[in-house]
This record gives structure tokens, C-alpha cells and sequence, in this order.
């Protein structure tokens, strides 16, 4: 529901990075206010100045141009046109690229995929060669001790890990069934985890380079440049290539890099949806031409129910959907169960069965730890964590949510965790049987599974006989 809201707003920064002078660089345009201050001036004197309500000419061009924020969520007001047909074309990008299925998605995230490693690199060796990026980078790798004792820095880094490797969501599972059955699983997932990895340590780098030369170039301390959610994207980044020569090519470059980024993961969304409903509905949706209705029926559903997150109003029900709908309490929530279901229903010997049957190769003994308790444990204890340290939700830092708009949050939070352990109740209450039976039939897993284990004893007995 919110994704592709960002890669709208990209787009739109990205034509606007053609423009002979980039937009959000000066003060001088019709939605600039009379505190705009212009950090890309030569004679910045920003800092000593009294000016204690002064905004930047980025701030200003998010939040009066791009966004037109009106003033609440009650204030839903006109739809922004320029992003509604920015929304669009993403849409249209999304359907032709996966309509033929992941034969025909592999082939464009080869592009998608790679691509933006070389922008990438281009924005990293830029950002180093910046005057203050090694006060970005000291800041980066050198942690503050008194925040490592605080539960709030450990729970955000446990729901980036969640998010970062998309666990939870069934996108790996998705992924994965298309493989082959003796495909290295095991390769694949340490292969995936040090890529991933590295790839976030490094975009750190390129980042944290940019916010010291912003730091230095406004004088001023780092966490006063710093921004969480969309404003590191659309205020402190483009603010700071604003400060640069040739600010153009480094807006386009880094705008380009993150509609890529943001594709990727769009089509792998959506590549879950589809894929669950043709698994779920052979009959049905493998018949010619099937998929490509159904999934133009879900772009459109997506794009009307989205409408409302466009308006002057938008941002304030993007932000609440983001913050209880897509949050990691709910992915933490949903991965205890998953965790429990695969360590102790479908069993953690089993899946050491299964990956040997695949790749000829047992399974570490510490994996059986942390499918049975380590995750199971962690997952529980930082979503109660996460429930204890729970602060509502404010836009801007100013901003209070009326009471309806936190009760809407809770609802949509509910919606998503609630399901399973709603699903398992049912099911325990339709079972037939006593209470007790109902539960461990449930608890077995598909006898068609088993074929698998049955399998590989049969080639064992025969290796044996042979």
C-alpha cells in the first residue's frame, strides 16, 4: 500500500532533477515562505543567525510543493496531479514487467538488480572525496556507548534486520519454490546474507559522507542533518547534492538508483501476491490469460485505494499506515509463529532432512538452536518490548494524531496479526474430535510432505541393497 508511494515521489524529484536549476536549491520560488533559508549560499550564516523558525529550501519543496501538507488528517483536501500521474506510470512499470511471470521478471531484474551498484559506487566515491566526510563516516562506524543500553536502538535494529532480508513475508518462500529441488539452499542463503549485509554497510558509507559534507558546509552537528523515513530521500540527500558542483547529476544519479531499488522490491511484492493465488487456485488462474486480469485487477485495486494517500492530506494516513500497518512489531509478531511452526510443528530435524536431501550436506547443529529457541525467544521478546516501549504516533514531532486516527492504527496493525492466531483458533474450533486431538492433528504437518522423507529412505535402502 505505501511502496510504490515512494517511488512516485522519486519520479518526481527525478524530472525535476532536469531542470536548469534544481528546485529545491533557492528560495526564490512561488511556494517559498519568508523564513526559507538557502544552505547551498555561499554566505551562510544560518547558524548565528535568530532566525529560530527557519526552514531550508528542501524542507520547503517537500512539504509545500511536493506535498502541499495540509493541516491534519481531517484536512484530506485536492489530490496532487503530478503525483497521482508519477503513481501511475509506476503502476504501468510494475504490470508489464511481472504480467508474464518470473520468466519475464528475472530477465528485467538483471537490470534493476545491478544497475544501481554502479550508481552506487559512483555516489560513494563522491561522497568520500566530499570536505567533512570523514566526520560523516567517524560518526557512522564509531557507536555512542550510552545508546547501547537502550531497548529502543536494539528493537529498530532487530525490525531493520526483519525488513532488510525480507523475513516474514513470505517473499523468500515465494522465491524459493521456483528453484529446483537439488538447488544449493544452503549456498543461496549465506550468499544472500553477506550480500545483503554488505550492501547496507557500504550504502552506509555513501550516506553518512554526504551528511558530514552537509554538516560541515551548514556548521552544525550530524544528528542536526539526520532524518529517518522519507526525509533522509527527499529533505537531508537532496539538500546536500544541492550543495554540490553539478547538483543535477548527482540528483539524477541518486533518484535514478532509488526507483530501481524500489522496483525490485515492488515486484517481489506483488510476484508473493500473485504466486499465492495461482498456488492457491490452480484450476482457476492457469487458464491463458488469467494472470494477466488478475494482476491488472490488483494493480488497479491498489491504485484507487492509494488515491487518498496523493491529497494535501496523504502523508498524515501514509504515515500512520506505515507506522502501525507496516511496522516490524507486526513482522515480529507474525515470526514467532512462524518460527514455532517450523522448529517444533513441522520440525527442526525434518528441515535438516530436507536440506541434506536437496544439497547432499547437513545442516549446522546451531541452526536447530536458533529454529527451535533463539529465534522463537528473540522474536517474542522484542515484540513485547517493542508493545512496552510503544510511543503514538506524531507527525513532525508536532503534530498529535486525533483519538479516532490512533484507534484506525490499531485496527490496521490488528488486521495483519491478528489473522494468524485467528486462523488456528478457528480451525481448532471446527475440528472434530476432542480438544486434544483437534490440537495434534493440527500440529502434524501435510501428510504430502512426508513424500519427501519417504523418498530419500527409499534411495538410501536401494544404495544400501546395491
Amino acid at each position: 500500500m505505501t511502496y510504490i508511494i515512494l517511488l512516485a515521489w522519486a519520479l518526481l524529484y527525478l524530472i525535476f532533477s532536469f531542470s536548469s536549476q534544481l528546485p529545491w536549491a533557492s528560495c526564490n520560488n512561488y511556494w517559498n515562505s519568508d523564513v526559507c533559508v538557502d544552505f547551498s549560499s555561499k554566505n551562510l550564516t544560518f547558524h548565528q543567525s535568530n532566525q529560530t523558525n527557519s526552514t531550508s529550501a528542501a524542507t520547503e519543496f517537500w512539504e509545500r510543493r511536493v506535498l502541499a501538507i495540509s493541516g491534519g488528517i481531517e484536512e484530506i483536501g485536492n489530490i496532487r496531479w503530478e503525483v497521482m500521474l508519477c503513481l501511475i506510470a509506476m503502476w504501468t512499470i510494475c504490470y508489464f514487467c511481472i504480467w508474464k511471470g518470473v520468466k519475464s521478471t528475472g530477465k528485467v531484474v538483471y537490470f534493476t538488480a545491478t544497475f544501481p551498484y554502479v550508481m552506487l559506487l559512483i555516489l560513494l566515491i563522491r561522497g568520500l572525496t566530499l570536505p567533512g566526510a570523514l566526520q560523516g563516516v567517524m560518526f557512522y562506524l564509531l557507536p555512542e556507548p550510552s545508546r547501547l543500553t537502550d531497548p529502543q536502538v536494539w528493537m529498530e535494529a532487530g525490525s531493520q534486520i526483519f525488513f532488510s532480508y525480507s523475513i516474514g513475508v513470505g517473499i523468500l518462500v515465494v522465491l524459493g519454490s521456483y528453484n529446483k529441488h537439488n538447488n544449493n539452499c544452503y549456498k543461496d542463503c549465506l550468499g544472500l546474507c553477506l550480500l545483503n549485509s554488505c550492501t547496507s554497510v557500504v550504502a552506509g558509507f555513501a550516506v553518512f559522507s554526504v551528511l558530514g559534507f552537509m554538516a560541515q558546509k551548514q556548521g552544525v552537528s550530524i544528528e542536526e542533518v539526520a532524518e529517518g523515513g522519507p526525509g533522509l530521500a527527499f529533505i537531508a540527500y537532496p539538500q546536500a547534492v544541492a550543495m554540490m558542483p553539478l547538483p543535477q547529476l548527482w540528483s539524477i544519479c541518486f533518484f535514478f538508483m532509488l526507483i530501481l531499488l524500489g522496483l525490485d522490491t515492488q515486484f517481489v511484492a506483488m510476484e508473493v501476491v500473485m504466486t499465492s493465488i495461482i498456488d492457491m487456485f490452480p484450476k482457476v488462474m492457469r487458464i491463458t490469460g488469467r494472470r494477466e486480469k488478475f494482476l491488472l485487477l490488483l494493480c488497479l485495486t491498489c491504485f484507487f485505494s492509494q488515491l487518498v494517500m496523493v491529497t494535501e492530506g496523504g502523508i498524515y494516513l501514509f504515515q500512520l499506515f506505515d507506522y502501525y500497518a507496516c511496522n516490524g512489531t507486526c513482522i515480529l509478531f507474525i515470526s514467532v509463529f512462524e518460527s514455532l511452526a517450523m522448529g517444533w510443528v513441522f520440525g527442526a530435524e525434518r528441515i535438516c532432512g530436507i536440506i541434506k536431501d536437496m544439497t547432499g550436506m547437513k545442516a549446522n547443529p546451531a541452526f536447530k538452536i536458533c529454529w527451535l529457541y533463539l529465534t522463537p525467544l528473540v522474536s517474542l521478546g522484542t515484540f513485547i518490548c517493542s508493545l512496552v516501549e510503544y510511543i503514538p504516533l506524531t507527525f513532525n514531532h508536532w503534530y498529535v494524531y486525533p483519538a479516532w486516527a490512533y484507534v484506525m492504527g490499531w485496527v490496521l496493525a490488528f488486521s495483519s496479526i491478528l489473522l494468524v492466531p485467528g486462523w488456528a483458533l478457528y480451525k481448532l474450533a471446527t475440528g472434530t474430535g476432542t480438544l486434544s486431538q483437534r490440537f495434534h492433528h493440527l500440529c502434524q504437518p501435510d501428510p504430502k510432505i512426508l513424500l519427501i522423507k519417504n523418498t530419500e529412505t527409499e534411495l538410501q535402502q536401494l544404495s544400501t541393497t546395491n
